[in-house]
């Protein structure tokens, strides 16, 4: 007697259907996986070359009854965290100097990381950079502060002198326009973080404007969480970066992305009882070449007293 072999000819079609189910169900998934690697791959594209590449240019209204009558009108243009060479190119920076300048801003302030600590520039490159930047034209004044990628290069200072800037690191100037009554503009760096007391760089800035008793002041800053650290009564604008705003965002989650001393004040704007605090997204990317919902752009903000 021998066994009688069942081929898949002799399969009834309940058992051809049950041998099927496997094979389809594999089918399945490897095409969904197919889908969502393709999606990745998308939005990993997209974040890249795309969302870290344009500028957008975001126009505010300050308001401010201190403001003096001289200065009502006054436009500042805001740039910061360019991370200059990392997805910030040449292109790009000739494109920013050309739209900064379309504005016709009074006042042009860079609040840090002009360069990016994780960047050997070449000479070329450096020399390029200060020319562009020299290019950027306000009708009274250009000043920068040092952020904390900017510490690590030698070549910063000399970069933002010779195109124009003003160094405002850990000090302040007083502007006049038309008038006797001055406004007080203020910078803190960052170069020394943890090892002093944040509040000592403006002391003398607020000792100043207690003096004259200036109306309305400025404060630059580069990281904004510092601004618990000293007496932003003082001061009626303050300007910062270092957050991106998150550089990486999410519908209805927001920032996922927050550098350190980014991590309570990170939005575009803040009211700190009668201190507007701005903090502008900036134009390049740091520790990854990103950005999701949150396109490179500069702030231009016209101030008002009424």
């Amino acid at each position: 007697m021998y066994a009688k072999i069942k081929t898949v000819n002799d399969m009834d079609e309940k058992e051809k259907e049950t041998e099927k189910k496997p094979k389809r169900k594999m089918r399945l998934w490897i095409k969904v996986l197919m889908v969502v690697l393709i999606l990745f791959l998308g939005i990993l594209t997209y974040a890249r070359f795309i969302g870290t590449s344009g500028l957008v240019t975001k126009e505010y209204l300050v308001v401010n009854e201190n403001l003096p009558e001289s200065f009502y009108g006054l436009k500042i243009a805001h740039i910061t965290d360019l991370h200059y060479g990392v997805t910030t190119n040449q292109k790009e920076i000739q494109n920013l100097v050309k739209k900064v300048n379309e504005t016709k801003p009074d006042i042009i302030v860079l609040t840090g990381d002009l360069l990016d600590k994780d960047q050997k520039y070449s000479r070329e490159q450096l020399d390029f950079l200060e020319e562009e930047l020299s290019q950027l034209d306000a009708t009274m004044a250009k000043y920068a502060i040092m952020g904390n990628h900017d510490s690590v290069h030698e070549d910063y200072y000399s970069i933002i002198s010779n195109a124009g800037f003003t160094n405002l690191d850990d000090s302040y100037e007083i502007l006049y326009h038309g008038d006797d009554i001055p406004i007080v503009i203020a910078g803190a760096s960052t170069e020394k973080i943890g090892s002093e007391n944040f509040e000592d760089k403006v002391e003398d800035a607020i000792q100043k404007i207690e003096e004259i008793k200036s109306p309305y002041n400025i404060l630059l800053m580069h990281e904004p969480d510092f601004i618990e650290e000293i007496d932003a009564s003082k001061f009626q604008l303050v300007l910062a970066g270092h957050s991106h705003n998150g550089q990486v965002r999410l519908p209805f989650i927001g920032a996922i992305i927050l550098p350190p001393h980014a991590r309570k004040y990170y939005e575009n704007y803040y009211r700190l009882q009668d201190t507007d605090f701005y903090i502008s997204s900036g134009i390049g990317t740091s520790n990854v070449k990103f950005r999701w919902f949150n396109r490179p752009s500069f702030n231009l903000y016209r101030l008002v007293n009424q």
